[in-house]
């Protein structure tokens, strides 16, 4: 009996779950007709792990480089006049990963965790808003810091079963009509043991210009038709460096966001999605002056369209989201209480990868776990990190050390013992550690080295920004945008 009124309520919740979804589709819809907005020129820009507290913290940090008084330095997309809460759950669970996130904002249903355009049981596929534009004579561009095979750029373009099937990702970029890509690499170019043929070659073949050196990316201009433009830079993963490491001389999202526009903009109108993907990296490995440092610079790719909406004020509209929050972070630790000091980070001189490879990696090359000196590391370390060893608790001391040990031991491995994952996540022990000891000098606090399952804020600029005022689930983004720019969208789900 208790089986089946589980499964009646079950049953019951999907129905309401269907019916609120429509629901909020059809008040889009409404409100747009009321408002009679239409916006041509659409930009969707999307913070891969970013939620309230990566915003706050940005912020907050501004503020402590100006000021000794508490406060807040907003940025500029915070500052936009339509804002929301966006929840970010799938199919499958409260806490969402970014290919059921990106499927639900890119095609306006939920799917599992791991899934990109296919419906939960993974035998019907969904069609993307991208497909409905390509279709309406629009233009569309995928731009993303991180290796444009992954979930979130993926969701705008391709569907497969599992976010692991990259070198299918990979393939379907290179058929696909998407006018533009620009940012990061492909992870899976050749397959996952690099012996199968070349998807930017196929892209090629498909009347992609592939660029991947500054100069070449410099010169494309409308006209040049599609373009497949990958950083001549990459730091991991196929991604673009982190902005704390990146030179003066390298391209930023930025760059590639304000190329995207030029080569876009047409009279017919265009769709722009821009991810900050490296966000989420950071916030993974738990490194708030990496995760702010991009926060930074995904504020001034939005800049961009800001000053293309400026020219073009009652056709465009902007909208800036997070797929979900990642880490758990937190203005506020146990250890500082009630006290914050952000200004700390700005002595961190790069991200936790950039110590791996240029640091710790090449010491580790050089010695064993027996001959190995922590005193040889720590004057490296501190300065690398703005810390001082003398200033240490004992207890942090130790902890220190003993990370230090683990990391010479190469104890990063997820599947080791619960507690070395508990404190490391899998990362190198030792510099995830001092991450966690600047962080919480800063007054910043984690809880997980995965994402979390709170809500997420939208902001919104533009003709229709009213429409993302309020509290709404992330599959309504898609059909909030579709009402503005006119898209009729099929109600049943596309066949296989």
């Amino acid at each position: 009996m208790k089986q089946n009124r589980t499964a009646l309520a079950l049953i019951l919740g999907c129905t309401l779950l269907v019916q609120t979804f429509a629901g909020g589709a059809q008040e889009a819809e409404k409100k747009v007709d009321e408002t009679k907005a239409r916006a041509k020129y659409v930009f969707l820009f999307i913070g891969d792990g970013m939620a309230v507290s990566q915003v706050a913290s940005t912020e907050v940090f501004s503020r402590a480089q100006a000021s000794k008084d508490p406060g807040w330095n907003k940025l500029g997309f915070s500052q936009f006049p339509a804002q929301g809460l966006t929840t970010t759950y799938d199919a499958s669970s409260i806490i969402t990963d970014s290919a059921s996130a990106g499927t639900a904002m890119a095609s306006g249903k939920k799917t599992m965790s791991g899934v990109i355009n296919y419906d939960p049981s993974k035998t019907s596929t969904y069609k993307p808003i991208t497909e409905y534009l390509k279709e309406a004579g629009y233009k569309v561009g995928v731009v993303s810091n991180v290796s444009l095979d992954h979930a979130t750029p993926a969701s705008f373009y391709a569907k497969v079963k599992s976010r692991g099937d990259m070198y299918d990702i990979c393939m379907q970029l290179a058929e696909s009509n998407v006018d533009y890509f620009g940012g990061g690499g492909l992870a899976r170019d050749k397959g996952k043991k690099g012996d199968q043929p070349s998807a930017i070659e196929a892209a090629q073949r498909n009347g992609f210009t592939f660029v991947n050196d500054n100069a070449s990316f410099m010169a494309l201009k409308p006209g040049s038709g599609k373009v497949l433009a990958v950083n001549a830079v990459l730091q991991d993963s196929f991604a673009m460096p982190y902005e704390i490491d990146r030179a003066d001389n390298d391209l930023s999202l930025a760059d590639y966001t304000a190329k995207g526009i030029e080569l876009l903009d047409n009279p017919e109108g265009f769709f722009l999605m821009v991810e900050s993907g490296k966000i989420d990296w950071a916030c993974h490995a738990n490194d708030a002056a990496a995760s702010i440092g991009d926060t930074i610079a995904f504020d001034e790719a939005i800049a961009k369209a800001v000053e293309f909406a400026n020219a073009h004020p009652d056709d465009t509209l902007i909208v800036v989201t997070g797929d979900h929050e990642t880490g758990g972070m937190s203005i506020g630790f146990a250890g500082t209480k009630y006290s914050t000091a952000f200004d700390l980070l700005s002595k961190q001189k790069g991200s936790y990868v950039r110590f791996n490879r240029e640091i710790l990696e090449p010491y580790k090359k050089a010695h064993t776990p027996d001959n190995a000196r922590f005193e040889d590391m720590l004057p490296k370390a501190e300065e690398y990190f703005g810390l001082s060893f003398a200033e240490l608790s004992d207890a942090e001391k130790e902890m220190v050390q003993r990370s230090f040990s683990r990391s010479m031991k190469n104890e990063v491995e997820r599947a080791a013992q619960e507690d070395v994952y508990l404190l490391y996540g899998g990362y190198e022990p030792f510099t995830v550690t001092l991450c966690h000891l600047t962080n919480q000098r800063a007054g910043i606090g984690w809880t997980t080295y995965s994402h979390t399952g709170v809500p997420v804020a939208t902001y919104a600029l533009g003709q229709g920004q009213e429409l993302f005022d309020g509290y709404y689930d992330n599959t309504e983004i898609f059909h909030k945008l579709a009402a503005v720019l006119g898209i009729s969208v099929e109600a049943a789900v596309a066949a296989k």
